[in-house]
C-alpha cells in the first residue's frame, strides 16, 4: 500500500482517499543539489536499513512493483501525435479506490495507433503509455477522461483532437519503419520529470523531460538534458544536447512536476514513496 501512496503523490487526486496503516519512517537525511534542471537527492539512513520490505514477498497491502511492469503491455506503436494543451486528465482506479472515487492524471498527448484508434497517452511508470492500456485492476485500470474547467467526465478523445490527427496523418502520412527516423517531437507540457538512480542506490537525480520525439519504427522516446553539452538557452526541442531517456542505464520511472516539487521540500510521504523505490 505504501507504494500506492506514492502513485496517489504522483498524481493529482479527483477525490480524496484516506491512507491508513502505512509503514513508519526511519529518521531520513535529504540532502539536494540543484544544478541547472537537475536536482541530485541523497538519501541516508540513520538507523539501519529502511523497514521499506513486506514481512512476506506478496503481502495483501502492498503493490509488486516488479510483477506489474512485467504484466503491462508492450510500449505501444503509434502513427501521429497531438499535444494536450487543455489541462484534460486521465481518469483511473485500482482495488483499493472505492466505487466512483478515482485517481486523475494530467494527458500528455493525444496519439494514432496504426489502426486508426485514438487515445490520450501519459507517462506510466516507466514508458509512454496508451490509457487504453491500464486495464489492470489491481495495479491500474482506466476510467475515462476529465475537463477540470467542465468537470466532464466522457469516454472518448475529444472531436478537436480526432480531427487534428486525421488532417495530420492525410498530410504528412504515415510511419517509414525507421526507427532512428524522427517522425515529431512535441514539447512535455505537464512537467514530467525522470528519475535515474546511481549504481550504489545512495543518490537520485530528477531531471526535466524537455520533449517527446516519436521514432520511425512508431514508439515515443523521452528526451532529456545532457548538462555537458548545452550551449544554448533555452533549451528547445530539436536541441542537440537531448538525449533519449531510454539510453540512460541509471533510469528507474517517471515523476509528475508537483511530486519532485514535494521531494524538494523534503516532504515525509514523498521520501516514504522513495525509500520503497529504492529497495524494490
Amino acid at each position: 500500500m505504501l507504494l500506492e501512496r506514492y502513485y496517489s503523490l504522483l498524481n493529482d487526486k479527483y477525490s480524496t482517499i484516506n491512507w491508513l496503516g502505512l509503514y513508519d519512517l526511519t529518521i531520513l537525511s535529504l540532502i539536494l543539489v540543484i544544478k541547472q534542471s537537475i536536482t541530485i537527492i541523497t538519501i541516508t539512513a540513520l538507523y539501519g536499513e529502511l523497514p521499506m520490505k513486506p514481512s512476506t514477498p506478496h503481502a495483501s497491502n502492498v503493490i509488486q512493483l516488479a510483477d506489474y511492469i512485467r504484466k503491462t503491455p508492450h510500449c505501444s506503436s503509434w502513427i501521429r501525435l497531438a499535444a494536450e494543451t487543455d489541462n484534460l486528465s486521465i481518469l483511473y482506479s485500482n482495488e483499493h479506490t472505492q466505487s466512483q472515487t478515482y485517481y486523475s492524471m494530467r494527458i500528455l498527448c493525444w496519439a494514432m495507433a496504426e489502426d486508426g484508434t485514438i487515445a490520450a497517452v501519459v507517462p506510466w511508470l516507466n514508458k509512454a503509455t496508451s490509457c487504453l492500456d491500464l486495464n489492470d485492476e489491481h495495479y491500474g485500470k482506466w476510467q475515462g477522461y476529465y475537463n477540470p474547467v467542465t468537470q466532464e467526465i466522457f469516454d472518448e478523445a475529444p472531436q478537436h483532437k480526432v480531427l487534428e490527427l486525421n488532417s495530420a496523418v492525410d498530410y504528412f502520412g504515415g510511419l517509414d519503419g525507421d526507427p532512428d527516423s524522427i517522425m515529431q517531437e512535441i514539447p512535455d507540457t505537464i512537467g514530467t520529470h525522470a528519475m535515474l538512480n546511481d549504481h550504489d542506490k545512495s543518490h537520485l537525480i530528477l531531471t526535466d523531460v524537455l520533449s517527446w520525439k516519436l521514432l520511425g519504427d512508431g514508439h515515443l522516446e523521452a528526451m532529456i538534458i545532457n548538462e555537458d553539452l548545452v550551449k544554448e538557452t533555452p533549451i528547445l526541442p530539436g536541441s542537440s544536447c537531448l538525449y533519449p531517456v531510454s539510453e540512460n542505464p541509471d533510469f528507474r520511472y517517471f515523476f509528475q512536476h508537483h511530486i519532485a516539487n514535494q521531494i524538494k521540500s523534503e516532504d515525509p510521504d514523498a521520501l516514504a514513496a522513495i525509500a520503497l523505490l529504492l529497495d524494490s
